[in-house]
């Protein structure tokens, strides 16, 4: 399946993107505060290479951006091209459930799944190139300042790793990417929204009343990035799926300072303890809407030790209004969803998180339409599938003639198949991400869908109207008298 060779790290990542000429290096001096921003984002939205800059005005390290920049570099990361995305993406959904086998031949040709499986447990190494040295404090690392509004320098592609109070198996661990503000050199704030599983496990600690142990992986392999920003269900493993996504088992290595296990490939690991009741004012910060977040309290990692490869990178991305490297990622992830969507709900066609709308803020759905009320059905069990799709508050649904990743279309079929009075369905007071500042209360806010549908059996009182479509003979005419008229 995977026609790219596992990338064991970073390193050999980067490697492979230099050798097809789709890495650059800067050697212009560059300054962390807002102006390498603005060059990543231009080369983003050029569709430019990654990005590594040896020169520049901080600590001196490399830093390493814009790595899932193009689609097809998000591809390569689960080694594969982009056209093998959603035959990918149906392997990971008959992963969750499995048809049984139908004799000896189907049997074995269930071999690769067998090997994903196997992938999926991780290797424990006594010794790792993530601990070859130490880094005295946070000062050593050259972080950015993305925005000028900025409450301070912000770790961007932080993958943080948690565990639940008295729970030490491997399965039960947390990977999330969640930004973490630099305080003090040997301080950090973490801002893990509520529902995601960093702030469960931190709820248990506090609960018991003890330190949280907590690591972060900087400079990660691809397939522990990507696993780590997929919004995965809760019983899912993100340590376990990297190694399906990389196509060999994650190592790792336990961590000098915390009881964690972490990423023995990474480039740096900072460790810490964030402790029962310690916050601080966190931001305020540029994200994904294009707007600043308000400043609030989240919790206070306590750094213990940070230890790192010999000649270590800094991996760094940058958040904004789309394009940014989180939407490029998004749209890749829409058609590596789509066939664990199509399992769930069998009469979705195609679905579409248009990058523009901060990808997961609206979601335009093509079904094959066969009774009355089914693209209100459809609405609800979207919400109700993944914690992200509850914060999707416009779903518009069309039929399966249209081509949803065509505005025209769309707005042809709002204009035609939907009526306001008939065809909206508005919901309340239901969860949000409370950086959406259009909603009237943080963390709670409405829903809208809009079925974009032709009207059938109870849904309309009227004969519908018949669509007008050319003959295809006379197109196939008209085509080839085109190509002699037309240079």
């Amino acid at each position: 399946m995977r026609s790219l060779p596992a990338f064991p790290d970073l390193r050999a990542f980067l490697a492979w993107a230099e050798a097809r000429g789709d890495l650059a290096r800067v050697d212009a001096s560059v300054s962390l505060r807002h102006e390498m921003t603005a060059l990543q984002l231009a080369a983003l939205r050029a569709g430019g290479p990654v990005l590594r800059f040896d020169a520049h005005d901080g600590p001196k390290m490399p830093v390493v951006t814009n790595l899932f920049a193009t689609r097809e570099r998000v591809a390569a990361g689960l080694g594969l091209t982009p056209d093998q995305i959603p035959g990918f993406g149906a392997f990971l959904a008959s992963l969750r459930s499995p048809p049984p086998p139908e004799g000896m031949r189907d049997a074995l040709s269930r071999w690769p799944m067998l090997r994903a499986a196997l992938a999926a447990r991780p290797r424990v190494l006594r010794h790792a190139p993530v601990q070859e040295a130490d880094l005295p404090d946070l000062s050593a690392l050259p972080v950015q300042t993305p925005w000028p509004g900025d409450g301070g320098p912000l770790i961007t592609w932080p993958v943080v790793i948690t565990r639940p109070h008295g729970a030490g198996e491997l399965s039960r661990y947390n990977l999330g990417v969640y930004r973490a503000q630099v305080l003090a050199p040997d301080r950090l704030i973490l801002r893990w929204l509520a529902h995601r599983g960093g702030a469960a496990h931190h709820r248990s600690w506090e609960r018991a009343g003890e330190p949280m142990p907590v690591a972060i992986a900087l400079g990660a392999d691809p397939a522990t990035l990507l696993a780590a920003a997929l919004p995965l269900p809760e019983n899912v493993s993100e340590l376990g799926f990297s190694g399906v996504l990389r196509g060999a088992r994650t190592d790792l290595v336990a961590a000098r300072s915390v009881p964690l296990m972490v990423p023995a490939r990474a480039e740096i690991i900072v460790e810490g303890w964030v402790h029962p009741g310690e916050t601080a004012p966190e931001g305020p910060f540029g994200d994904h809407t294009g707007y600043y977040n308000a400043v609030e309290p989240f919790p206070v990692l306590r750094v213990s030790r940070i230890t790192c490869r010999r000649d270590p990178l800094y991996l760094t991305t940058v958040t904004g209004r789309p394009p940014d490297e989180p939407s490029v990622i998004g749209e890749v992830f829409n058609d590596l969803a789509l066939p664990v969507i199509r399992a769930q709900i069998p009469e979705v066609l195609d679905l579409w998180l248009p990058p523009a709308a901060c990808s997961y803020r609206m979601a335009v759905v093509k079904i094959d339409k066969r009774y009355p009320g089914q693209a209100r059905r459809v609405m609800m069990a979207l919400w109700g599938m993944l914690p992200q799709f509850s914060y999707t508050k416009m779903i518009v649904v069309v039929d399966g003639d249209l081509d949803i990743r065509n505005w025209d279309d769309i707005a042809w079929a709002l204009a035609t198949r939907m009526d306001p009075g008939r065809d909206v369905m508005l919901i309340g007071r239901t969860p949000m991400d409370y950086l959406d500042f259009a909603s009237p209360l943080e963390g709670l806010a409405g829903k809208i869908g809009l079925d974009a549908t032709t009207k059938i059996g109870a849904e309309t009182a009227r004969e519908w109207g018949r669509e007008m479509r050319p003959d295809p003979a006379h197109e196939a005419r008209a085509a080839e008298l085109l190509a002699g008229i037309l240079p």
